[in-house]
Protein backbone atom coordinates (compact mmCIF):
# COMPACT_ATOMS: atom_id res chain seq x y z
CA UNK A 1 0.00 0.00 0.00
CA UNK A 2 2.74 2.50 0.63
CA UNK A 3 4.85 1.30 -2.89
CA UNK A 4 1.65 2.51 -4.49
CA UNK A 5 0.92 5.48 -2.83
CA UNK A 6 4.61 6.87 -3.85
CA UNK A 7 3.81 6.26 -6.72
CA UNK A 8 0.69 8.09 -7.81
CA UNK A 9 0.58 11.81 -8.54
CA UNK A 10 -1.05 13.78 -5.25
CA UNK A 11 -4.43 14.76 -6.12
CA UNK A 12 -5.44 17.73 -8.69
CA UNK A 13 -1.68 17.39 -10.23
CA UNK A 14 -2.23 15.92 -14.16
CA UNK A 15 -0.54 12.34 -14.34
CA UNK A 16 2.79 12.11 -15.78
CA UNK A 17 3.45 10.79 -19.30
CA UNK A 18 6.83 9.21 -21.20
CA UNK A 19 9.31 11.03 -22.38
CA UNK A 20 9.82 10.65 -25.57
CA UNK A 21 12.68 8.19 -26.44
CA UNK A 22 14.75 11.80 -28.11
CA UNK A 23 14.02 13.51 -24.77
CA UNK A 24 12.85 17.52 -24.87
CA UNK A 25 14.26 17.45 -28.55
CA UNK A 26 11.62 15.59 -30.29
CA UNK A 27 9.76 18.71 -31.55
CA UNK A 28 12.93 19.89 -32.79
CA UNK A 29 13.73 17.84 -35.55
CA UNK A 30 10.61 18.71 -37.37
CA UNK A 31 11.24 22.27 -36.84
CA UNK A 32 15.10 21.55 -38.40
CA UNK A 33 13.80 20.02 -41.28
CA UNK A 34 11.24 22.43 -42.08
CA UNK A 35 14.34 25.27 -41.62
CA UNK A 36 16.44 23.43 -44.13
CA UNK A 37 13.64 22.90 -46.63
CA UNK A 38 12.77 26.38 -46.60
CA UNK A 39 16.95 27.52 -46.89
CA UNK A 40 17.17 24.93 -50.01
CA UNK A 41 14.19 26.98 -51.73
CA UNK A 42 15.47 30.36 -50.52
CA UNK A 43 18.95 30.02 -51.28
CA UNK A 44 18.93 29.99 -55.03
CA UNK A 45 16.30 33.03 -55.16
CA UNK A 46 18.96 34.87 -52.76
CA UNK A 47 21.54 33.94 -54.81
CA UNK A 48 20.59 35.63 -57.92
CA UNK A 49 18.92 38.47 -56.44
CA UNK A 50 22.55 38.96 -55.13
CA UNK A 51 24.32 38.62 -57.64
CA UNK A 52 22.27 40.41 -60.13
CA UNK A 53 23.63 43.30 -58.43
CA UNK A 54 26.85 42.76 -59.35
CA UNK A 55 28.72 43.89 -62.06
CA UNK A 56 30.48 41.12 -64.53
CA UNK A 57 33.59 41.61 -63.11
CA UNK A 58 32.49 41.30 -59.84
CA UNK A 59 30.44 38.47 -60.59
CA UNK A 60 33.46 36.07 -60.59
CA UNK A 61 35.88 37.83 -57.89
CA UNK A 62 33.85 38.13 -55.18
CA UNK A 63 31.98 35.96 -52.48
CA UNK A 64 28.68 34.80 -54.18
CA UNK A 65 26.40 35.86 -51.15
CA UNK A 66 27.96 39.22 -50.64
CA UNK A 67 25.53 42.04 -52.56
CA UNK A 68 27.49 44.82 -54.70
CA UNK A 69 26.33 48.52 -54.48
CA UNK A 70 28.61 49.78 -57.65
CA UNK A 71 25.16 50.36 -59.64
CA UNK A 72 25.62 47.13 -60.88
CA UNK A 73 22.14 45.98 -61.05
CA UNK A 74 21.12 49.16 -62.84
CA UNK A 75 23.62 48.31 -65.79
CA UNK A 76 22.63 44.72 -65.98
CA UNK A 77 18.90 45.43 -66.39
CA UNK A 78 19.94 48.55 -68.97
CA UNK A 79 22.21 46.00 -70.84
CA UNK A 80 19.54 43.11 -70.47
CA UNK A 81 16.90 44.84 -72.37
CA UNK A 82 19.20 46.49 -74.77
CA UNK A 83 20.98 43.22 -75.97
CA UNK A 84 20.28 42.12 -79.79
CA UNK A 85 17.93 44.88 -80.45
CA UNK A 86 15.89 44.33 -77.18
CA UNK A 87 14.85 40.63 -77.76
CA UNK A 88 14.53 40.30 -73.83
CA UNK A 89 11.40 42.09 -73.84
CA UNK A 90 10.15 40.03 -76.61
CA UNK A 91 10.66 37.32 -74.88
CA UNK A 92 8.50 38.13 -71.96
CA UNK A 93 5.60 39.15 -74.06
CA UNK A 94 5.75 35.99 -75.38
CA UNK A 95 5.72 34.23 -71.83
CA UNK A 96 2.91 37.06 -70.85
CA UNK A 97 1.13 35.63 -74.13
CA UNK A 98 1.46 31.97 -73.50
CA UNK A 99 0.74 31.89 -69.63
CA UNK A 100 -1.87 34.45 -69.31
CA UNK A 101 -4.25 33.30 -72.47
CA UNK A 102 -3.15 29.73 -71.89
CA UNK A 103 -3.68 29.72 -68.12
CA UNK A 104 -7.34 32.03 -68.96
CA UNK A 105 -8.78 29.75 -71.75
CA UNK A 106 -7.57 25.98 -69.98
CA UNK A 107 -9.23 27.32 -66.71
CA UNK A 108 -12.69 27.86 -68.73
CA UNK A 109 -12.29 24.24 -70.26
CA UNK A 110 -11.47 22.98 -67.35
CA UNK A 111 -14.71 24.55 -65.22
CA UNK A 112 -16.78 23.55 -68.38
CA UNK A 113 -15.49 19.69 -68.43
CA UNK A 114 -15.29 19.48 -64.74
CA UNK A 115 -18.92 21.48 -64.17
CA UNK A 116 -20.15 18.86 -66.62
CA UNK A 117 -18.89 15.63 -65.01
CA UNK A 118 -20.07 16.70 -61.89
CA UNK A 119 -23.22 17.87 -62.40
CA UNK A 120 -24.95 15.61 -65.44
CA UNK A 121 -25.13 11.92 -65.36
CA UNK A 122 -24.40 10.41 -68.79
CA UNK A 123 -23.20 7.35 -70.43
CA UNK A 124 -19.67 7.13 -70.43
CA UNK A 125 -19.29 9.83 -67.62
CA UNK A 126 -17.08 7.59 -65.57
CA UNK A 127 -15.08 6.28 -68.08
CA UNK A 128 -14.43 9.62 -69.40
CA UNK A 129 -13.01 10.53 -65.73
CA UNK A 130 -10.90 7.31 -65.62
CA UNK A 131 -9.48 8.58 -68.72
CA UNK A 132 -8.80 11.97 -67.71
CA UNK A 133 -7.24 10.48 -64.51
CA UNK A 134 -5.09 8.41 -66.41
CA UNK A 135 -3.79 11.86 -68.24
CA UNK A 136 -3.02 12.97 -64.35
CA UNK A 137 -0.42 10.22 -64.23
CA UNK A 138 1.02 10.83 -67.56
CA UNK A 139 4.09 13.80 -67.55
CA UNK A 140 3.79 16.14 -70.09
CA UNK A 141 7.07 16.10 -71.21
CA UNK A 142 6.24 12.47 -72.44
CA UNK A 143 3.61 13.96 -74.91
CA UNK A 144 6.27 16.72 -76.05
CA UNK A 145 7.70 14.71 -78.99
CA UNK A 146 3.77 13.62 -79.87
CA UNK A 147 2.29 17.01 -79.94
CA UNK A 148 5.21 18.28 -82.21
CA UNK A 149 4.18 15.36 -84.77
CA UNK A 150 0.69 16.23 -84.59
CA UNK A 151 1.22 19.59 -85.01
CA UNK A 152 3.92 19.17 -87.50
CA UNK A 153 1.24 17.38 -89.86
CA UNK A 154 -0.91 20.28 -89.67
CA UNK A 155 1.65 22.62 -90.46
CA UNK A 156 1.52 24.45 -87.02
CA UNK A 157 5.37 24.14 -85.61
CA UNK A 158 6.90 27.23 -85.41
CA UNK A 159 4.60 29.42 -84.86
CA UNK A 160 2.10 30.72 -81.48
CA UNK A 161 -0.76 27.88 -81.41
CA UNK A 162 1.95 25.26 -81.59
CA UNK A 163 2.98 26.32 -78.12
CA UNK A 164 -0.45 27.93 -76.89
CA UNK A 165 -2.86 25.07 -78.24
CA UNK A 166 -1.28 21.67 -76.29
CA UNK A 167 -1.64 24.07 -73.13
CA UNK A 168 -5.29 24.73 -73.55
CA UNK A 169 -6.49 21.19 -71.89
CA UNK A 170 -4.87 19.84 -68.63
CA UNK A 171 -6.22 17.03 -66.95
CA UNK A 172 -5.05 18.24 -63.45
CA UNK A 173 -7.33 21.13 -64.19
CA UNK A 174 -10.37 19.38 -65.08
CA UNK A 175 -9.74 16.80 -62.21
CA UNK A 176 -9.75 19.47 -59.78
CA UNK A 177 -12.55 21.19 -61.32
CA UNK A 178 -15.05 18.58 -60.91
CA UNK A 179 -14.11 18.37 -57.06
CA UNK A 180 -14.89 21.95 -56.43
CA UNK A 181 -17.80 21.35 -58.55
CA UNK A 182 -19.23 18.46 -56.93
CA UNK A 183 -18.47 20.67 -53.28
CA UNK A 184 -19.24 24.33 -54.16
CA UNK A 185 -22.36 24.09 -56.73
CA UNK A 186 -25.78 22.65 -54.69
CA UNK A 187 -27.74 20.60 -56.95
CA UNK A 188 -30.87 22.84 -55.60
CA UNK A 189 -29.61 25.90 -56.63
CA UNK A 190 -29.48 24.24 -60.30
CA UNK A 191 -33.00 22.86 -60.07
CA UNK A 192 -34.33 26.07 -59.06
CA UNK A 193 -32.86 27.58 -61.99
CA UNK A 194 -34.27 25.35 -64.21
CA UNK A 195 -37.56 25.79 -62.41
CA UNK A 196 -37.13 29.54 -62.88
CA UNK A 197 -36.67 28.46 -66.87
CA UNK A 198 -33.08 29.11 -66.95
CA UNK A 199 -30.97 27.28 -69.41
CA UNK A 200 -27.94 24.72 -69.19
CA UNK A 201 -25.76 27.36 -70.17
CA UNK A 202 -26.77 30.03 -68.39
CA UNK A 203 -26.74 27.99 -65.22
CA UNK A 204 -23.34 27.31 -65.59
CA UNK A 205 -22.41 31.07 -66.67
CA UNK A 206 -24.47 33.17 -63.66
CA UNK A 207 -24.73 30.18 -61.32
CA UNK A 208 -21.73 27.63 -62.07
CA UNK A 209 -18.61 29.91 -62.39
CA UNK A 210 -19.36 32.31 -59.82
CA UNK A 211 -19.93 29.72 -57.10
CA UNK A 212 -16.92 27.75 -58.56
CA UNK A 213 -14.70 31.30 -58.58
CA UNK A 214 -12.28 30.83 -55.57
CA UNK A 215 -11.37 27.24 -57.05
CA UNK A 216 -10.80 28.67 -60.36
CA UNK A 217 -8.26 31.14 -59.16
CA UNK A 218 -6.45 28.24 -57.57
CA UNK A 219 -6.66 26.26 -60.87
CA UNK A 220 -5.40 29.36 -62.99
CA UNK A 221 -2.45 29.95 -60.66
CA UNK A 222 -1.18 26.36 -61.04
CA UNK A 223 -1.73 26.42 -64.79
CA UNK A 224 -0.29 29.93 -65.23
CA UNK A 225 2.63 28.99 -63.27
CA UNK A 226 3.12 25.45 -65.13
CA UNK A 227 3.03 27.28 -68.61
CA UNK A 228 5.18 30.33 -67.28
CA UNK A 229 8.16 27.79 -66.21
CA UNK A 230 7.10 25.49 -69.57
CA UNK A 231 10.59 24.62 -71.23
CA UNK A 232 10.24 21.46 -73.28
CA UNK A 233 7.24 21.99 -75.18
CA UNK A 234 8.41 25.88 -76.72
CA UNK A 235 11.97 24.28 -77.03
CA UNK A 236 10.82 21.69 -79.09
CA UNK A 237 8.28 24.13 -81.36
CA UNK A 238 9.88 27.23 -81.75
CA UNK A 239 12.97 27.98 -84.05
CA UNK A 240 12.56 31.70 -84.50
CA UNK A 241 14.44 33.89 -81.61
CA UNK A 242 11.87 36.56 -81.90
CA UNK A 243 9.13 33.63 -80.81
CA UNK A 244 10.91 32.45 -77.86
CA UNK A 245 9.76 32.54 -74.13
CA UNK A 246 11.88 33.49 -70.82
CA UNK A 247 12.82 29.81 -70.58
CA UNK A 248 14.37 29.01 -73.65
CA UNK A 249 15.24 32.63 -74.73
CA UNK A 250 17.51 32.58 -71.26
CA UNK A 251 18.43 28.91 -72.28
CA UNK A 252 19.76 30.18 -75.49
CA UNK A 253 21.55 33.19 -73.43
CA UNK A 254 23.31 30.37 -70.93
CA UNK A 255 25.17 28.87 -74.30
CA UNK A 256 26.04 31.92 -75.70
CA UNK A 257 27.74 32.72 -72.72
CA UNK A 258 30.11 29.88 -72.32
CA UNK A 259 32.02 31.72 -75.20
CA UNK A 260 31.50 35.09 -73.38
CA UNK A 261 31.57 35.45 -69.57
CA UNK A 262 29.56 39.00 -69.81
CA UNK A 263 26.43 37.28 -70.44
CA UNK A 264 26.46 35.65 -67.47
CA UNK A 265 24.99 38.56 -65.84
CA UNK A 266 22.05 38.84 -68.01
CA UNK A 267 21.25 35.71 -67.75
CA UNK A 268 21.31 35.50 -64.01
CA UNK A 269 19.49 39.25 -64.30
CA UNK A 270 17.04 37.86 -66.21
CA UNK A 271 16.17 35.07 -64.12
CA UNK A 272 15.58 37.32 -61.49
CA UNK A 273 13.29 39.19 -63.42
CA UNK A 274 11.33 36.23 -64.91
CA UNK A 275 10.18 35.66 -61.66
CA UNK A 276 8.99 38.62 -60.65
CA UNK A 277 5.55 38.65 -62.28
CA UNK A 278 5.34 35.60 -60.52
CA UNK A 279 5.65 37.21 -57.13
CA UNK A 280 3.59 39.79 -57.95
CA UNK A 281 0.78 37.71 -59.25
CA UNK A 282 0.46 35.28 -56.26
CA UNK A 283 0.42 38.42 -53.60
CA UNK A 284 -2.45 39.95 -55.90
CA UNK A 285 -4.33 36.59 -55.83
CA UNK A 286 -3.51 35.02 -52.33
CA UNK A 287 -6.50 36.20 -51.01
CA UNK A 288 -8.09 33.74 -53.14
CA UNK A 289 -5.97 30.98 -52.65
CA UNK A 290 -8.37 27.92 -51.70
CA UNK A 291 -5.37 25.41 -50.86
CA UNK A 292 -8.51 22.70 -49.57
CA UNK A 293 -9.39 22.41 -53.07
CA UNK A 294 -5.73 21.32 -54.27
CA UNK A 295 -5.46 19.28 -50.58
CA UNK A 296 -8.26 17.63 -51.56
CA UNK A 297 -7.67 16.59 -55.29
CA UNK A 298 -4.46 14.98 -53.79
CA UNK A 299 -6.90 12.63 -51.21
CA UNK A 300 -9.23 12.13 -53.29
Amino acid sequence: MALLTRTLPPAGEPPRTKRSRFGGRAGIVPTIVLVLGALYCVLPVSWIAIASTKTPGELFSTFSFSPSFSGGLVGNLEALFAYNDGVFARWVLNTVLFAGVGALVSVFVSAAAGYALAKYRFRGRESIFKVILAGVLIPQIALAIPQYLLLSNLNMTGTYWSVLLPSLINPFSIYLCRIFAAGSVPDEILEAGRIDGAGEYRLFWSVGLRLMLPGLITVFLLQFVAIWNNFMLPYIMLSNEGMFPLTVGLFSLLNRGAGAASLYTLVITGSLVSIVPLIVLFLILQRYWRLDVLSGGLKG
